[in-house]
């Protein structure tokens, strides 16, 4: 199962909102060889950390595709710089920010490049929450627990409320 992550708090003149430019991306994806099998709903999310940025709009998507874990990540970038994406600073806003948060039971550790599962995907709701909608089973491959298992283990705190 390959997972990616979608996320949008800065809109362009093109897209006037987060879940538009969400939906643009997935197509643009599919034009590059990922087939998007599922997606979650849309959320709408407080920044972490928090912050006085706008809020973001985050999804997931369980995605086919015959390129490696690299040229996958590599493809996600050319897609974030497509849709506007510049990365000047850590957890600053974007227009676009996609990671991919596991490939099958793959586990990667490059120094300063692709790490497999996303080190973070545990600690977050806005990523656990679409991820427990789509995959409620995926399990992590280091720990054996669950999306819905780690989506309840979270501490409350974490703003996130579904887009209707």
């Amino acid at each position: 199962m390959i997972l990616v992550a979608l996320g949008s708090n800065l809109v362009s003149e093109e897209f006037k909102t987060s879940d538009l430019l969400l939906e643009a991306a997935l197509n643009s994806l599919e034009k590059r060889e990922v087939i998007i099998l599922q997606r979650s709903s849309w959320y709408r999310s407080a920044p972490i950390p928090a912050s006085d940025q706008p809020w973001f709009v985050n999804g997931v998507a369980k995605v086919e595709t015959a390129l490696a874990p690299q040229a996958l990540l590599s493809v996600l970038h050319e897609v974030e710089a497509e849709y506007g994406r510049m990365r000047t600073r850590r957890n600053e806003s974007r227009t676009l920010d996609l990671d991919l948060l596991a490939y099958d039971d793959q586990v990667i550790d490059e120094p300063g490049g692709l790490v497999l599962p996303h080190p973070r995907l545990q600690d977050r709701a806005f990523v656990l929450l679409p991820m427990a909608e789509i995959a409620p089973e995926w399990r992590h491959p280091a720990t054996g627990v669950t999306a819905a298992a780690m989506l309840a283990a979270l501490p409350p705190g974490q703003q996130i409320e579904r887009l209707s």
